[in-house]
């Protein structure tokens, strides 16, 4: 008997149909009705779930029965019970490094965009303000030799790090568990405490996972350690940083200004930060590119199946659950 695949999201239909032959694909899609309602059909015959941006735990696995494997199309996993999961023994797989670069492309341009203040001076030219020589209330700040300060230095923190040192001759600070000193010798970095790097940092930069630990990382403390001349950028997780407070700061300008990729609430429909002309708001777009998401969706497709097949997938969160699944 086939095994059944199910696709929830991002996976091109021309990337499944080599492996019709061996699988039963089901893709859901849009114009076959309501989104929830496929999943939900699907589901218990799904032996390999593949997709992205869909919240999966207890409450929405009950009636997968023969689920092995999850394979999600992203770097983050907050979206999955990962305990839930290793109860279950089922596996879940997730697609790093295939989106450093160009994530680390989107923090560049929201520091480029935020210092020199692109969107609103777009915008305010296109209203046909633009009358005379602009004054010193429309200038922005300079970025090369500035100092950008890093908060988890992994390999997008690190891929942002070389733009700023070798494309902008920026002064590189980084904070975090473990200290690299080949980055420290390559990129003349710094390892300093969180608190020294948010108050020399014109920059600051939080590229870690969501946990426990970093949630609210950068709060109302951390924010007036930024100061009013500095900038955040995160292209992390919306809940590193504490909005609300962040919005705050903004309107107060207690920091300069801030570029963001990520909410606490996502898709966000509506917010104060749309109001505000000191923050730079793109809709999750860390690895929106035709080339990274099809690498992605094909590195996701690669780990689904050695699951399935009984290998090892390459980038498997949980090993412990291999070989001992269990009905829900």
């Amino acid at each position: 008997m086939k095994k059944t695949i199910l696709a929830f999201s991002r996976v091109p239909r021309s990337m499944l149909e080599p492996y019709v032959d061996k699988y039963d694909i089901v893709i859901m899609s849009p114009q076959l009705g309501d989104m929830d309602a496929q999943f939900e059909s699907a589901l218990p015959n799904a032996h390999g779930l593949i997709g992205g941006n869909r919240r999966l735990g207890e409450a929405e696995l009950a009636s997968a029965k023969n689920l092995e494997i999850i394979s999600s199309i992203s770097v983050g996993y907050d979206n999955y019970d990962l305990s839930y999961l290793d109860s279950r023994g089922i596996m879940l797989t997730n697609t790093p490094d295939v989106l450093n670069e160009t994530t680390a492309d989107l923090a560049f341009a929201l520091i480029l965009a935020t210092a020199r203040r692109i969107p609103e001076l777009d915008a305010w030219t296109k209203d046909g303000n633009w009358s005379k020589t602009i004054d010193a209330s429309h200038f922005g700040c300079d970025v090369h030799g500035k100092t950008l300060g890093i908060i988890g230095l992994g390999k997008i923190g690190e891929a942002i790090a070389r733009r700023g040192r070798f494309g902008f001759g920026m002064n590189i600070l980084y904070s975090g568990k473990t200290r690299k000193p080949r980055l420290e010798q390559e990129l003349g970095a710094r390892f300093v405490s969180q608190e020294q790097l948010l108050s020399e940092s014109d920059f600051v930069c939080p590229v870690v996972p969501l946990t426990a630990e970093t949630r609210n990382l950068i709060g109302q403390e951390e924010l007036a350690l930024i100061g009013a001349e500095g900038i955040l950028i995160n292209v992390s997780r919306g809940p590193v940083v504490d909005q609300d407070a962040l919005i705050q700061a903004l309107e107060e300008k207690t920091i300069r200004a801030a570029g963001l990729d990520v909410y606490v609430n996502e898709p966000l429909a509506n917010s104060k930060l749309f109001k505000l002309k000191n923050a730079v708001t793109v809709p999750h777009i860390g690895s929106a590119t035709n080339d990274t998401r099809n690498a992605m969706a094909r590195r996701a497709l690669d780990n689904l199946l050695m699951g399935l097949e009984g290998k090892r997938p390459l980038d498997l969160l949980n090993p412990q659950t291999r070989g001992r699944r269990r009905l829900a």
